[in-house]
Order: structure tokens, then C-alpha cells, then sequence
């Protein structure tokens, strides 16, 4: 009988990265992810095309994105959030965009300058040029438990927003801890409520390691069904824009505990872990 087997989404180069408040050198995110393809990963995170001006750590993603080359099996992604951020991205080569969104009206208001509705809208281009070039596009769906602004969220606003996002086009919605408060009980709920507007294959997790719960909240989602979960070497970043998310679930942590439960990731835990002590060192003394 074939092991179970789960899918990590490696979004260290990104969502690890952004919060850093000394440059990195291109050449050195470019190594990162390296070193995250041969340790077996085959989803990654590789940018942001964002604004400079907001996320300083990002301006290099044109770079970025045309250094990383290509490899069999491993799918280079960056986070997009327009359509001229789009069209950057698959000039450069990117392979898949993601897009984001939030459950709390404030959070995306400060997040984005706009409503959740007017951020869907502002996705429709998005998704017309992923078709036209035949890219998959994940949406995230930010504070799916928890607002720094509006505290707890109602579990069907999330599940709402994922529908939205489906219908939109998406092919994959992660719901995402961005606070990392959740507790096993609460996710269960949202994910609950997810379940109810979409197919667990659709469903992925994203979970913040700040109340050091992630792994508990990854075992509630997992038992209901979702097989595809974030991870940031060393556990590093968080939110920008979300004051109290400390830091993203180590992906060496995610790895070791379906490993200890016999379930197939694919990544060598070895190599990973030496990455994360490799960029903990740069990141130290760049």
C-alpha cells in the first residue's frame, strides 16, 4: 500500500524574506532557492512583484525571478498584486502567481487600500493573463482566524472569500493563520466552513507558528482532508503589515512531523535543515 503524501509549499524566499530589514543580495536569494530545489522541493516562493516602496526587500524580483532557471519538477511562483505585477512576473518566467486577499475588511483595507470586494475585482485581469499564458494562479486568503485590527473572525467570512477566489478562477485557496493565535478547535471550524464552499484538493494551509500551535493547526486541517501546507525555512518572516505575527511554520518542522507519521514529502530533511542554519548565517552576517 503506497504512503500518503503531502505537498509543502516552500514561500521562504518570499514571505520569509520580506520582513527583513537589511538588504539581501539577489545573489544570495537566488542560492536560497538553490539550495530549497535540491533539498527537494518542488513548489516555491521565489517573489513578490510588489512595489519597492512597500516592500523594499522585494525590488530585486524581476532578478530574482529570471535567475532562479528551470527545473524538472520544481515550480518557481511569484505573489502578484495586479495586473501590471502579473504581467512583470510572466515576462520574467514566473510559473504560477498567487494572489492575495483577506477575511477582515480592515486588514485588507490596510493591507491593500481597498475593500475585499475591490481586491477581487482587481484580480479578474490577473487571472485573463495566467489563462492566456497558461498559468496556475493560488489565491490567499490573509486572516482567516484572526485580525490584528477586528480580533476573531467569523469562520463562514473566510469560507466566503474562498468561494470567491474559486469562482474567480483560482486553483488553489490558502487559508492562512497570519497572526499565528489559531488553536487546533478554531481551525477546524474555518477549514469546516471552507470544506462547505470547496473540495479539500483545493484547500491548502498556512500557518504562522507565533502561539506555537502551527503544527497542532496542520494536523486539524490535515485530518480533514487538505494535503498541501506552507512552510518558510527557519521559520523565517511574517506579515509586514500585521503587527504580532512573529514568524511563518519552520518548514524543517512541517517536514520532521509527516515524516515521524510515515507520510511522503519529498524534501530531505537533512538538506533543509542545513539550509536553514545556511541562510540564518547570512541573514547574521550578510
Amino acid at each position: 500500500m503506497a504512503a500518503e503524501r503531502v505537498t509543502i509549499v516552500e514561500v521562504g524566499p518570499r514571505d520569509g524574506l520580506q520582513n527583513e530589514k537589511a538588504e539581501i543580495a539577489t545573489a544570495d536569494k537566488l542560492a536560497l532557492i538553490g539550495r530549497l530545489a535540491d533539498a527537494g522541493l518542488s513548489r516555491i516562493e521565489a517573489t513578490a512583484f510588489v512595489s519597492p516602496r512597500w516592500v523594499p526587500q522585494m525590488a530585486d524580483h524581476d532578478a530574482v525571478m529570471r535567475g532562479t532557471g528551470r527545473r524538472p519538477r520544481v515550480t518557481y511562483s511569484a505573489l502578484v498584486p495586479n495586473d501590471r505585477g502579473a504581467e512583470a512576473a510572466l515576462a520574467a518566467g514566473a510559473q504560477a502567481l498567487a494572489v492575495f486577499t483577506a477575511a477582515s475588511e480592515t486588514f485588507c483595507r490596510k493591507n491593500t487600500n481597498c475593500t475585499i470586494a475591490e481586491s477581487i475585482a482587481r484580480f479578474r485581469p490577473v487571472m485573463a493573463l495566467a489563462e492566456q499564458a497558461g498559468v496556475p494562479v493560488r489565491g490567499y486568503v490573509s486572516c482567516a482566524l484572526d485580525c490584528p485590527y477586528e480580533g476573531q473572525i467569523d469562520p463562514e467570512a473566510a469560507a466566503r472569500v474562498t468561494a470567491e477566489l474559486l469562482a474567480l478562477g483560482c486553483g488553489e485557496i490558502a487559508l492562512s493563520d497570519t497572526l499565528g493565535r489559531g488553536t487546533p478547535e478554531r481551525t477546524r471550524t474555518m477549514v469546516e466552513a471552507a470544506l462547505r464552499r470547496a473540495p479539500a484538493r483545493m484547500l491548502a494551509g498556512h500557518f504562522h507558528d507565533t502561539s506555537g500551535s502551527a503544527i497542532a493547526n496542520v494536523t486539524a486541517a490535515w485530518e480533514l482532508g487538505l494535503r498541501v501546507f506552507d512552510g518558510s525555512v527557519g521559520g523565517l518572516g511574517g506579515c509586514p503589515y500585521a503587527p504580532g505575527a512573529a514568524g511563518n511554520l519552520a518548514t524543517e518542522r512541517l517536514v520532521a512531523h509527516f515524516a515521524a507519521q510515515g507520510i511522503e514529502t519529498g524534501v530531505d530533511i537533512g538538506h533543509l535543515r542545513m539550509t536553514a542554519q545556511w541562510i540564518a548565517a547570512r541573514l547574521r552576517h550578510p
